[in-house]
C-alpha cells in the first residue's frame, strides 16, 4: 500500500497533467473496491451516497459517524481518496479546519468544504464568512506533513441561486483565500462551466451524471475542465436497480430483475 504522503502527491499530480480525469463516488469499502479494480485512479466520497446506506437523509450523518466512514473508505483502497466534508459540520471557520483535520487523520488526502447551511434551508453563508472558513480550512490542509488538496464550494445553484456571477465572484475569492481545485455544483450549460473555467486559474471540478447537461469527458477537457465527479448518482443507479426489482417483485411476483443482476462469481472475483 502506498503511504499518505505518496497518495496525497499522486493526487495533486493528477490535477497538473493535461486534460481531465474521473474521480467517481463510492459509498462505502465495497464499491471503493470495485472502482480500483476498473482503473480509477482516485477517488471521492459522497455523503449522502453513504447516508442512504446507512438509512439517513444526506446533511444528518454527523461529523463522527463520517470520519469513521472516511476512515474504512480509505483504508479500503490503495488510491487516493478525497473526502465530501459537506460545510464542515459547522458554521465557524474554527471548525471547518477542525474537520480538515479530522479528515487527514482518518486517511484521506482531499476534501471539498461548501458554502451553505444545508440545515437551514440551504443558507448560502455571506461572502466574508465563507472566505474566512475556505481561509482557516487551507491553513490547516498547509500544515499537515502531505500534500492535502483542498476543493471549495461554491453552492449556489445547489441552493437555488442560479447567480453566475456571485458564483464566479465567490470561486475567485476562494482561490485567493488558499482553495487548490474549485467547484460549484449544478452547473447545466456549457457556457457556464466556460465562463467558471475562464474566470479562475485553479483546476475546476465538475459534478456530471444528473440530466440536463449532456457533455463527454473529452468535451469538459476540452472547455478546461480537469475534474469530473458524479456525487451520489452512482449510488442513485444502484438504488434505483433496487427499487425497480423491489416494486416487481411486490406488484408482479416475477423475477426478472435477476437477468441484469451482476454474476455472484464477477463479483467475488473482483473483491479478491
Amino acid at each position: 500500500m502506498r503511504t499518505q504522503a505518496e497518495k496525497g502527491h499522486a493526487f495533486r499530480a493528477l490535477h497538473q497533467r493535461e486534460g481531465a480525469f474521473v474521480i467517481p463516488n463510492p459509498w462505502d469499502a465495497g464499491t471503493a473496491r470495485l472502482l480500483e479494480g476498473l482503473g480509477f485512479e482516485a477517488l471521492a466520497s459522497t455523503s449522502a451516497g453513504f447516508a442512504f446506506s446507512i438509512g439517513q437523509r444526506d446533511n444528518r450523518v454527523g461529523r463522527e459517524r463520517m470520519i469513521a466512514h472516511l476512515r474504512e473508505l480509505a483504508a479500503a483502497t490503495d488510491l487516493p481518496v478525497s473526502a465530501d466534508l459537506e460545510n464542515g459540520f459547522d458554521e465557524s471557520p474554527e471548525e471547518a479546519a477542525r474537520t480538515i483535520r479530522l479528515a487527514a487523520a482518518a486517511g484521506v488526502v482531499g476534501g471539498s468544504i461548501e458554502d451553505v447551511d444545508n440545515l437551514r434551508a440551504s443558507l448560502v453563508y455571506p461572502l466574508e464568512l465563507a472566505v474566512e472558513r475556505v481561509r482557516a480550512a487551507a491553513e490547516a490542509a498547509r500544515a499537515l506533513d502531505f500534500p492535502f488538496t483542498l476543493t471549495a464550494r461554491a453552492e449556489n445553484y445547489i441552493a437555488g441561486r442560479p447567480d453566475l456571477e456571485d458564483t464566479i465572484r465567490r470561486l475567485q475569492a476562494y482561490q485567493e483565500a488558499g482553495a487548490d481545485v474549485l467547484y460549484a455544483p449544478g452547473l447545466a450549460r456549457r457556457e457556464d462551466i466556460a465562463a467558471v473555467v475562464s474566470s479562475v486559474d485553479r483546476p475546476v471540478n465538475v459534478l456530471m451524471g444528473a440530466p440536463g447537461l449532456d457533455l463527454d469527458l473529452g468535451e469538459l477537457a476540452e472547455i478546461g475542465v480537469k475534474r469530473v465527479s458524479v456525487g451520489s448518482t452512482l449510488a442513485r443507479a444502484a438504488l434505483g436497480a433496487f427499487l425497480r426489482a423491489a416494486h416487481e417483485m411486490r406488484e408482479h411476483g416475477t423475477f426478472t430483475f435477476g437477468e441484469q443482476a451482476v454474476p455472484y462469481r464477477d463479483i467475488n472475483a473482483m473483491l479478491e
